[in-house]
Protein backbone atom coordinates (compact mmCIF):
# COMPACT_ATOMS: atom_id res chain seq x y z
CA UNK A 1 0.00 0.00 0.00
CA UNK A 2 1.07 2.84 -1.15
CA UNK A 3 1.80 6.48 1.05
CA UNK A 4 -0.93 8.09 -0.98
CA UNK A 5 -3.61 5.72 -0.14
CA UNK A 6 -3.05 5.71 3.40
CA UNK A 7 -3.08 10.03 3.31
CA UNK A 8 -6.53 9.55 1.37
CA UNK A 9 -7.95 7.96 4.19
CA UNK A 10 -8.29 9.15 7.74
CA UNK A 11 -7.16 6.77 10.46
CA UNK A 12 -10.13 8.09 12.72
CA UNK A 13 -13.21 7.02 10.69
CA UNK A 14 -14.14 3.35 10.15
CA UNK A 15 -15.73 2.20 7.39
CA UNK A 16 -18.41 -0.37 7.78
CA UNK A 17 -19.86 -2.58 5.18
CA UNK A 18 -23.91 -2.90 5.17
CA UNK A 19 -24.17 -7.07 4.50
CA UNK A 20 -27.70 -6.97 3.25
CA UNK A 21 -29.61 -9.23 5.48
CA UNK A 22 -27.61 -9.02 8.66
CA UNK A 23 -28.97 -6.15 10.16
CA UNK A 24 -31.70 -6.54 12.10
CA UNK A 25 -34.80 -3.96 11.75
CA UNK A 26 -35.59 -1.83 14.40
CA UNK A 27 -39.43 -2.97 15.25
CA UNK A 28 -41.87 -0.32 14.38
CA UNK A 29 -44.31 0.74 17.48
CA UNK A 30 -47.91 0.28 16.65
CA UNK A 31 -50.52 2.38 18.57
CA UNK A 32 -52.94 0.55 21.08
CA UNK A 33 -56.28 1.81 20.76
CA UNK A 34 -57.07 1.93 24.38
CA UNK A 35 -61.03 2.21 24.84
CA UNK A 36 -62.68 5.39 26.58
CA UNK A 37 -64.90 5.09 29.29
CA UNK A 38 -68.67 6.55 28.52
CA UNK A 39 -69.13 7.69 31.78
CA UNK A 40 -72.57 5.89 33.04
CA UNK A 41 -75.14 8.72 35.11
CA UNK A 42 -76.68 6.70 37.65
CA UNK A 43 -80.56 7.86 39.02
CA UNK A 44 -79.98 9.07 42.59
CA UNK A 45 -82.47 7.20 44.07
CA UNK A 46 -84.32 9.88 46.69
CA UNK A 47 -86.28 8.80 49.58
CA UNK A 48 -89.98 8.51 49.03
CA UNK A 49 -90.65 10.36 51.90
CA UNK A 50 -88.80 13.53 50.90
CA UNK A 51 -90.01 13.13 47.16
CA UNK A 52 -93.78 13.64 48.83
CA UNK A 53 -92.35 16.48 50.74
CA UNK A 54 -91.32 18.43 48.07
CA UNK A 55 -94.20 17.58 45.71
CA UNK A 56 -97.11 18.63 48.69
CA UNK A 57 -94.92 21.79 49.53
CA UNK A 58 -94.93 22.79 45.74
CA UNK A 59 -98.55 22.46 45.09
CA UNK A 60 -97.98 19.55 42.78
CA UNK A 61 -100.02 16.91 44.82
CA UNK A 62 -102.52 17.22 46.76
CA UNK A 63 -103.50 14.91 49.77
CA UNK A 64 -106.13 12.78 47.98
CA UNK A 65 -106.72 9.76 49.79
CA UNK A 66 -110.42 9.63 50.38
CA UNK A 67 -111.19 7.24 47.51
CA UNK A 68 -108.14 4.50 49.54
CA UNK A 69 -110.05 5.74 52.49
CA UNK A 70 -112.71 4.95 52.27
CA UNK A 71 -111.82 1.16 50.85
CA UNK A 72 -110.12 1.01 54.38
CA UNK A 73 -113.38 1.89 56.26
CA UNK A 74 -114.99 -0.60 54.33
CA UNK A 75 -112.92 -2.81 54.98
CA UNK A 76 -112.10 -2.21 58.78
CA UNK A 77 -115.76 -2.40 59.89
CA UNK A 78 -116.87 -5.60 61.45
CA UNK A 79 -118.99 -8.18 59.91
CA UNK A 80 -122.01 -8.11 61.95
CA UNK A 81 -121.67 -3.98 61.69
CA UNK A 82 -122.21 -4.92 57.83
CA UNK A 83 -124.60 -7.05 58.12
CA UNK A 84 -126.67 -6.05 60.26
CA UNK A 85 -127.30 -2.72 58.64
CA UNK A 86 -127.06 -2.84 54.89
CA UNK A 87 -128.37 0.64 54.67
CA UNK A 88 -125.34 1.76 56.34
CA UNK A 89 -123.44 4.59 55.40
CA UNK A 90 -119.92 5.67 56.31
CA UNK A 91 -117.73 8.48 54.93
CA UNK A 92 -114.49 9.90 54.86
CA UNK A 93 -114.81 14.36 54.87
CA UNK A 94 -111.23 15.11 55.40
CA UNK A 95 -107.80 13.40 56.20
CA UNK A 96 -104.93 15.76 57.94
CA UNK A 97 -101.29 15.14 57.46
CA UNK A 98 -99.27 16.75 60.65
CA UNK A 99 -95.89 16.75 60.88
CA UNK A 100 -93.44 17.14 63.77
CA UNK A 101 -90.23 18.05 63.77
CA UNK A 102 -87.57 16.49 66.10
CA UNK A 103 -83.30 15.33 65.77
CA UNK A 104 -83.71 12.49 63.97
CA UNK A 105 -85.74 13.96 60.95
CA UNK A 106 -89.88 14.07 60.49
CA UNK A 107 -92.52 12.47 62.29
CA UNK A 108 -96.07 11.98 60.63
CA UNK A 109 -99.53 11.30 62.40
CA UNK A 110 -102.68 11.10 60.47
CA UNK A 111 -106.08 12.49 61.30
CA UNK A 112 -109.66 11.50 59.65
CA UNK A 113 -113.23 12.63 60.19
CA UNK A 114 -115.63 10.02 59.61
CA UNK A 115 -119.50 10.85 59.12
CA UNK A 116 -121.85 7.72 59.24
CA UNK A 117 -125.44 6.97 60.07
CA UNK A 118 -128.46 4.24 58.59
CA UNK A 119 -130.29 6.26 56.20
CA UNK A 120 -133.22 6.52 58.38
CA UNK A 121 -132.94 9.40 61.03
CA UNK A 122 -129.60 8.69 62.58
CA UNK A 123 -126.38 10.17 61.91
CA UNK A 124 -122.82 11.06 63.97
CA UNK A 125 -119.54 11.87 63.03
CA UNK A 126 -115.68 10.90 64.63
CA UNK A 127 -112.47 11.83 64.82
CA UNK A 128 -109.35 9.69 65.23
CA UNK A 129 -105.24 10.57 65.57
CA UNK A 130 -103.22 7.92 64.65
CA UNK A 131 -99.52 7.21 62.82
CA UNK A 132 -101.04 5.39 60.36
CA UNK A 133 -104.17 6.26 57.69
CA UNK A 134 -106.32 3.03 58.24
CA UNK A 135 -105.63 3.09 61.92
CA UNK A 136 -107.23 6.76 62.61
CA UNK A 137 -109.94 5.87 60.69
CA UNK A 138 -110.97 2.72 62.01
CA UNK A 139 -110.79 5.10 65.60
CA UNK A 140 -112.87 7.75 63.94
CA UNK A 141 -115.22 5.21 62.74
CA UNK A 142 -116.09 3.60 65.88
CA UNK A 143 -116.34 7.27 67.14
CA UNK A 144 -118.69 8.07 64.83
CA UNK A 145 -120.83 5.26 66.16
CA UNK A 146 -120.88 6.12 69.86
CA UNK A 147 -122.32 9.09 68.95
CA UNK A 148 -125.34 9.77 66.87
CA UNK A 149 -128.25 11.75 67.40
CA UNK A 150 -132.16 11.81 65.74
CA UNK A 151 -132.75 13.39 62.93
CA UNK A 152 -136.80 14.37 62.21
CA UNK A 153 -137.79 14.24 58.90
CA UNK A 154 -140.42 15.03 56.82
CA UNK A 155 -140.48 12.04 53.86
CA UNK A 156 -137.53 12.65 52.06
CA UNK A 157 -136.71 16.56 53.37
CA UNK A 158 -136.70 18.36 56.49
CA UNK A 159 -139.94 20.13 58.21
CA UNK A 160 -138.78 23.74 57.63
CA UNK A 161 -135.50 26.04 57.74
CA UNK A 162 -133.23 26.06 59.73
CA UNK A 163 -129.62 27.49 60.49
CA UNK A 164 -126.88 25.89 62.65
CA UNK A 165 -123.76 27.30 63.84
CA UNK A 166 -120.26 25.61 65.19
CA UNK A 167 -117.26 28.13 66.11
CA UNK A 168 -116.71 30.46 62.66
CA UNK A 169 -119.09 28.11 60.47
CA UNK A 170 -122.50 28.81 59.34
CA UNK A 171 -124.88 26.43 57.55
CA UNK A 172 -128.63 27.01 56.32
CA UNK A 173 -130.87 24.28 55.17
CA UNK A 174 -133.58 24.70 53.47
CA UNK A 175 -136.81 22.26 52.42
CA UNK A 176 -136.72 21.54 48.78
CA UNK A 177 -139.64 19.61 46.21
CA UNK A 178 -139.54 16.42 45.49
CA UNK A 179 -136.79 15.21 42.86
CA UNK A 180 -134.46 18.50 43.43
CA UNK A 181 -131.91 16.14 44.91
CA UNK A 182 -129.15 16.86 47.70
CA UNK A 183 -128.05 20.45 46.63
CA UNK A 184 -125.18 20.72 48.91
CA UNK A 185 -121.42 20.09 49.11
CA UNK A 186 -118.32 18.58 51.17
CA UNK A 187 -119.30 17.79 54.85
CA UNK A 188 -122.89 19.06 54.36
CA UNK A 189 -123.29 16.68 51.70
CA UNK A 190 -121.83 13.65 53.89
CA UNK A 191 -124.04 14.32 56.92
CA UNK A 192 -127.36 14.69 55.34
CA UNK A 193 -126.86 11.86 53.17
CA UNK A 194 -126.19 9.79 55.83
CA UNK A 195 -129.21 10.91 57.90
CA UNK A 196 -131.43 9.48 54.57
CA UNK A 197 -132.19 12.79 53.46
CA UNK A 198 -133.01 12.94 49.66
CA UNK A 199 -134.21 16.37 49.01
CA UNK A 200 -132.57 19.76 50.51
CA UNK A 201 -131.22 23.24 49.83
CA UNK A 202 -127.95 23.66 51.30
CA UNK A 203 -125.50 26.87 51.74
CA UNK A 204 -122.37 27.24 53.93
CA UNK A 205 -122.06 30.78 55.17
CA UNK A 206 -118.64 30.64 57.00
CA UNK A 207 -116.27 29.03 57.76
CA UNK A 208 -115.12 26.13 55.64
CA UNK A 209 -113.33 24.11 58.48
CA UNK A 210 -114.34 20.62 57.70
CA UNK A 211 -114.96 19.99 61.49
CA UNK A 212 -116.97 22.81 61.73
CA UNK A 213 -118.90 22.54 58.61
CA UNK A 214 -120.31 18.95 59.88
CA UNK A 215 -120.78 20.03 63.97
CA UNK A 216 -122.72 23.03 62.16
CA UNK A 217 -124.75 21.12 60.31
CA UNK A 218 -125.56 18.49 63.17
CA UNK A 219 -126.50 21.44 65.03
CA UNK A 220 -129.37 22.38 62.29
CA UNK A 221 -130.50 18.90 62.02
CA UNK A 222 -130.88 18.70 66.00
CA UNK A 223 -133.12 21.93 66.13
CA UNK A 224 -135.79 20.37 63.27
CA UNK A 225 -139.08 19.74 65.25
CA UNK A 226 -142.15 17.96 63.48
CA UNK A 227 -145.38 19.17 63.46
CA UNK A 228 -146.71 16.73 65.58
CA UNK A 229 -143.97 17.97 68.16
CA UNK A 230 -144.75 21.54 67.53
CA UNK A 231 -148.49 21.22 68.43
CA UNK A 232 -147.66 19.17 71.20
CA UNK A 233 -145.60 22.44 72.84
CA UNK A 234 -148.23 24.41 71.86
CA UNK A 235 -151.23 22.41 74.03
CA UNK A 236 -152.78 22.00 69.87
CA UNK A 237 -154.66 18.57 68.49
CA UNK A 238 -154.08 18.28 64.37
CA UNK A 239 -157.06 17.83 62.85
CA UNK A 240 -157.96 14.19 62.01
CA UNK A 241 -157.33 13.18 58.57
CA UNK A 242 -160.37 11.85 56.87
CA UNK A 243 -160.80 9.50 54.53
CA UNK A 244 -162.22 10.96 51.04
Amino acid sequence: MSDETLSETPSDEIVTEEIPGSAKEAPVETPVETPVETPVETPVEEPIAVIDEVLVEAGEVRFDKLKKAEDILRASAPASFRESSENSFEKVVHINRCSKVVKGGRRFSFSALVVSGDRDGRVGFGFGKAQEVSECIKKSSEASKKQMITVNKTQNTIPHPVVGEHGGARVLLLPASPGTGLIAGGGVRAVVEAAGIKDILAKSMGSNNPANVVKATLDALEQLRSKEQIYSVRGKRMAEKRAL
